[in-house]
């Protein structure tokens, strides 16, 4: 390429060709582009290699492209080398130069023989002012990837297909759910837990007292009472019947309380009775029933004598029924009714 064609290309190039043009920015002495390599496989990358012989004070530099169409710009790489100065201060052909190369990365996505971009240009900066260079286009085949019988073997490319929605399997509700039911389960546990029965503790029941320590109780209190000197004779006798009758029925296991005198006389013969005064007995019953039912007014030496023989039936059977060698307790004394003869 001549140096009058550079002067013309570099004048039409330029934005401000009338300007540039004015200021007279020389062009570069040479200027040489090629393709390494000049057949590549589609989308593989290659170099476009531009080499610009100039001056010492001129600065080439690749303006960072815009859109390449069916190229892909992805770098660059610049050398520059400047030839040193003959000693008479003129190099050959009557100019000192300068050498800058810069390798221009790209890739191609069109399939056949392409004019590299158009779209590529140089800056030179220069005294004289700055100006824009295009990059000569060169030739460069892009080859398939695919083997010479992809056809017959149903290999070729096919063209990128748009998006398409993809359904997702997820799991989000799942675990909603199971959260849920985690959460129902722990607060039917807390329900549950809350109303669950209590463990009943038996209360403490002492064994109950041995029968003659109970009528015993029973005559203490009916004495402490002192009925007969209120004159309350006939519940006095009532009360002391009902004790002695009922110490006698539970200890022979018969119903006495309901009794008439000659019933309860008539279970007495029939059973073994061992220490009992059946005689005293007898009297006390007749004595009473004509307290209670006949009306009779008996004196306080009779009550007095009629309690004395209620304690003398449970101490006499108690100690006929205890196991040989224990020895009974001894015979409590009934008390006194106040005023009463000692």
């Amino acid at each position: 390429m001549t140096s009058a064609l550079l002067v013309c290309v570099l004048a039409a190039a330029s934005p401000d060709a009338g300007d540039s043009a004015d200021a007279g920015v020389a062009p570069p002495f040479q200027l040489h582009a090629r393709a390494m390599p000049d057949k590549v496989k589609i989308g593989e990358p290659f170099v476009l290699e531009v080499a610009l012989t100039h001056d010492p004070l001129q600065r080439y530099e690749l303006k960072t492209p815009g859109d390449l169409g069916d190229f892909d710009y992805l770098g660059q790489e610049r050398k520059r080398a400047d030839a040193a100065s003959p000693p008479n201060g003129v190099a050959s052909g009557g100019f000192a130069q300068s050498t800058t190369t810069i390798s221009i990365k790209l890739s191609a996505f069109q399939l056949g023989e392409l004019q590299t971009p158009e779209g590529l240009q140089l800056e030179v900066t220069a005294p004289e002012g700055i100006v824009t260079l295009p990059v000569p286009r060169v030739k460069v085949e892009v080859v398939s990837t695919l083997p010479p019988d992809a056809d017959k073997k149903g290999e070729n490319l096919y063209d990128v297909k748009s998006p398409e929605e993809l359904a997702i399997r997820s799991w989000r509700l799942l675990y909603v759910l199971a959260a849920i039911l985690l959460g129902i389960a722990i607060a039917y546990g807390i329900w549950k837990y809350a109303t669950r029965p209590k463990p009943v503790v038996p209360a403490y029941v002492p064994p109950p007292e041995p029968l003659h320590v109970r009528a015993t109780k029973a005559l203490d209190a009916l004495a402490a009472e002192n009925l007969p000197m209120k004159g309350e004779f006939k519940p006095y006798y009532f009360r002391l019947s009902e004790i002695v009758r009922g110490y006698l029925g539970e200890l022979y296991g018969f119903e006495a309380l309901e009794s008439t005198t000659p019933e309860l006389l008539v279970a007495l013969h029939n059973r073994t009775t061992p220490g009992l005064p059946l005689k005293e007995v007898v009297q006390f019953a007749e004595a009473s029933d004509f307290v209670r039912y006949a009306k009779q007014q008996p004196t306080i030496e009779d009550c007095k004598l009629h309690l004395e023989l209620g304690y003398r039936i449970i101490h006499s059977t108690q100690a006929a029924q205890m196991p040989s060698g224990v020895v009974p307790a001894p015979k409590p004394s009934a008390p006194k009714p106040p005023g009463a003869a000692s």
